[in-house]
């Protein structure tokens, strides 16, 4: 909604990112009928919070957070053909084509390379968006904090499901939580589960 110079902008940032996304269509080495349930399940579940977010995102005219999350897409795609699942897995075709799908509104002409090169007849722009599968957006762990007289001394790994009792168990169990201790008695312990175990001490 700003005005600006677009002459005093630089494009390379652009132009760096539009090239990325390019280099994960051509990497694909998946056939376009292939199961996408197969996939590695942590690059699903952000191609899936786009499906979620992006057209409501689109109607708010929020173009700027839907290129943000593109950029998060392809770098956790580029992150999962690198050093994770590899470029066959049916997870990276997924979030490939979701890029081509979505980038089309914004730079129609890389999105209608990528497709292209995804296997697929002109032209993504005739393409309807997917739907966001509810099963993928749904945490199945959360990152809980433990506090130490206000102090954040550890972070967890935890179910999403789990229940006070437990959440409180292993923050007490945590060496981290033991060494800043150091010898002192818990006095009270507030659980607020999943997300934060907090101790007072004496």
């Amino acid at each position: 909604e700003d005005d600006k110079d677009w002459a005093d902008v630089s494009t390379t940032g652009a132009q760096k990112f539009l090239s990325r996304a390019w280099r994960v269509a051509q990497d694909v080495t998946s056939e376009p009928d292939v199961v996408w349930a197969e996939g590695d399940v942590a690059l699903r579940r952000i191609t899936h919070r786009l499906w979620a977010e992006a057209p409501g995102l689109v109607e708010q005219t929020k173009f700027n957070v839907v290129v943000a999350r593109l950029m998060e897409l392809v770098n956790a795609i580029r992150k999962t053909i690198d050093t994770g699942a590899g470029p066959a897995d049916p997870a990276v075709r997924e979030a490939a084509e979701a890029v081509a799908m979505i980038l089309d509104l914004f730079a129609p002409h890389t999105a209608e390379e990528m497709w292209e090169a995804l296997g697929y007849e002109p032209f993504v722009g005739l393409v309807g968006w997917r739907q966001a599968d509810p099963t993928l957006l749904v945490e199945d762990t959360v990152t809980a904090v433990v506090q130490i007289d206000g102090k954040v001394r550890a972070t967890l790994e935890v179910s999403a499901k789990i229940d006070g009792a437990d959440l409180e168990a292993l923050a007490r169990a945590d060496e981290r939580v033991l060494r800043s201790l150091a010898g002192r008695d818990i006095t009270r312990a507030i659980v607020r589960a999943p997300k934060v175990v907090s101790f007072s001490t004496s």
